[in-house]
Parts: C-alpha cells; sequence; structure tokens
C-alpha cells in the first residue's frame, strides 16, 4: 500500500488461507474499494471448495507446480477472518502457472516458484479480464524452487506457449526423406531439438515412415506458420502440443 498508489485490486495465492486473510484484513481496513482476489491451483483448490461447502473441507490434492499452496484443508481461523473480505476467487490450470513462471524469467528476470506465479497465471488466464486498465498488485509469495523443478516448468511453459512443439509427421521412406523434412523446418527457421523415426508401427504403406519431431518455435504464430507448412506438404501430420487443441496463446490471446 506504501509502495504503490490507487491500486484498484490485489491478488493473493491462495493455499492454507493464512496470507489471504491477513492481505484482506490490512487492504480492506486501509482502503474498501480495493478488490480482493484469491488464486489457486486445481489441484488443490482447497478454500474453492471451503466456499461450496460454507466452511473448511478436507480437499484431495493433486502433485501441482504450485505445491506452496498444496494445503488440503482452509485453516478454520483465515477462512473466518477472510471470508467475508474478498472479492472473488479464481482457479488456475497447471498450464497457465508453467506460462507465468517462465513470464516472470524472460519479462521481470525474476525466478517465481509455481506458487507465487499464481496471480500472474490468472491474469494469463483470462479470470480478470474486468481489471484490464486497472491498476493490480501480484503478491510473489512462495519459497525456493529446486533447478530440476525450474526446467520443467520452463519446458512446460515453452509447450503451454506454443513455442515447443511436438509432432508426428509421415514421410516417404526413401533416401532423402527425413533430410527433406529438416530442410524444410529450417527454412522457416524452426529448431530441431529431438527427432525420431519409426518404421515397424506405421499404420500406412511400407514405403513411409512416421517421424516424430520435438522443435523450438519463436513464437505461437511461428507455430502456426510450422503447421500449416507441414499441412501443405504432406498429407499425415499430427501436433501433440496443448495450443494445438484450442488452447488460448498467451502470446495472442486468441483460439487456434
Amino acid at each position: 500500500m506504501e509502495q504503490v498508489q490507487d491500486i484498484d485490486a490485489v491478488v493473493v495465492p491462495t493455499g492454507g488461507g493464512g496470507l489471504l486473510a491477513g492481505v484482506a484484513v490490512a487492504v480492506k481496513t486501509l482502503n474498501p474499494s480495493i478488490k480482493i482476489i484469491g488464486v489457486e491451483s486445481e489441484r488443490c483448490a482447497s478454500y474453492s471448495k471451503a466456499m461450496e461447502t460454507a466452511g473448511p473441507t478436507h480437499t484431495d490434492i493433486e502433485a501441482t507446480l504450485a505445491d506452496g499452496l498444496a494445503v488440503p484443508q482452509v485453516g478454520f481461523n483465515a477462512w473466518r477472518t477472510s471470508k467475508n473480505l474478498i472479492d472473488k476467487m479464481v482457479v488456475v490450470k497447471e498450464e497457465w502457472i508453467a506460462v507465468a513462471i517462465l513470464r516472470f524469467i524472460e519479462n521481470e528476470k525474476c525466478v517465481v516458484e509455481g506458487a507465487g506465479a499464481c496471480g500472474l497465471a490468472a491474469i494469463l488466464s483470462g479470470h480478470l479480464d474486468e481489471f484490464k486498465g486497472k491498476r493490480i498488485v501480484l503478491i510473489l509469495s512462495g519459497g525456493n524452487i529446486d533447478t530440476t523443478i525450474l526446467g520443467r516448468c520452463l519446458e512446460r511453459g515453452l509447450a503451454a506457449d506454443g513455442r515447443l512443439v511436438k509432432c508426428k509427421i509421415t514421410v516417404s521412406d526413401r533416401p532423402g526423406g527425413i533430410s527433406e523434412l529438416c530442410k524444410l523446418m529450417g527454412s522457416i527457421g524452426v529448431s530441431i531439438k529431438d527427432i525420431i523415426h519409426e518404421r515397424a508401427w506405421v499404420t500406412s504403406d511400407v514405403f513411409s515412415v512416421e517421424v516424430k519431431v520435438v522443435c523450438e518455435t519463436r513464437d505461437y504464430s511461428h507455430t502456426i506458420e510450422l503447421r500449416e507448412l507441414l499441412y501443405s506438404k504432406y498429407k499425415k501430420v499430427q501436433f501433440d502440443n496443448i495450443p494445438m487443441n484450442n488452447f488460448v496463446s498467451s502470446s495472442t490471446g486468441e483460439f487456434d
């Protein structure tokens, strides 16, 4: 409140509810017009469950990038303190948390664990569109993030963002067939990270080979360019990435 003036909303990562309760009391006391938004992962939505049942209830949790929020039950004191002070509770998907971690590193040069990145994930996923043009405070809570987990988060974020792409292409099994595919991808600046070819389990004719490719693109629009190019040159092309299945890209904000 001292660092940022004219705040419209504060987004608080929510696990057991202690941070949410404290922030809600402090902010609403100083300025009741400021909106308090809680955000939690879909894999540990214990506060949302408490809202449904009108009280803290044990909630089954799954492994999540936001492990700092993985609390199976909201605290009773936190619940009683915060339940009438919050204005909205948002539940975000794991893919958006991964993208948010990636965005913090790329744009802010800041390493944030999954719990702290949930606030940005809520914005990227479109849950807070009513605050466009408003001043929103994101609380970057949580502890340290393991380096191996960070690497996985970044790769998952790139995949969810449409920049790390996995696809399968059936090409002619003749000398130079796979080479032509690689040259085609390279012609538009796509970087191939991994490539595997399979002959024994291909369902088409014996003169074809299925090539599985993991490649890196500049952004979502570059991925769309790659897809259109492959569709124009090959009859059998399959993309396994989320953005190829109507996932909203944070780069374009549009459905494919």
